[in-house]
């Protein structure tokens, strides 16, 4: 059985007009749901071999965070600069070159990429991923051969469905 888990980049700033798209750090709420929602994942007990993440710095800033409380050496993280505002086919490249080995894999990257893959690897689709949105997805196949609809759904957590006052 293999685990794919897709997560949205946490809420990211606009108060700076001279920084690029790229080097948008978190805001305020981004990083509180970043904290709510990587304990979140840490008590599913999801134990991930490989985090693949989007070089942008909000990106790589909830990658470290979720990988820091799921006890992932941050140091393993593999910054993938292809999956930085990635469409869909191409995030499916990345995982087709996993490695058969890996059971779990984890990937940080950015809508509508995400949301698009989401829709086209698994049974049940999903209007959208929010920011700091996890999607959790099982196959039997290995990574080279899936395709579209190949996964089932495992969990879809996401902060407004805790968080009352957002």
């Amino acid at each position: 059985m293999r685990q794919l888990i897709l997560i949205r980049h946490a809420k990211s700033s606009w108060s700076n007009p001279d920084l690029s798209d790229f080097d948008r750090p978190l805001n305020k709420r981004g990083k509180r749901d970043l904290a709510f929602m990587s304990v979140l994942l840490s008590q599913k007990n999801i134990s991930p071999e490989l985090i693949i993440s989007s070089p942008a710095l909000r990106t790589k800033l909830t990658a470290i965070e979720f990988a820091n409380k799921i006890g992932y050496n941050k140091n393993k993280i593999i910054w993938n600069k292809n999956l930085y505002l990635a469409s869909y086919m191409k995030i499916l490249k990345i995982i087709k070159q996993i490695e058969n080995k890996i059971n779990c894999a984890i990937i940080v990257g950015h809508n509508p990429g995400l949301t698009d893959l989401q829709n086209y690897l698994c049974n049940e689709e999903i209007d959208n991923i929010p920011t700091s949105g996890i999607v959790s997805m099982s196959t039997i196949k290995e990574w080279k051969d899936v395709e579209s609809k190949d996964f089932e759904l495992v969990f879809f957590e996401f902060p407004k469905k805790y968080l009352k006052k957002i």
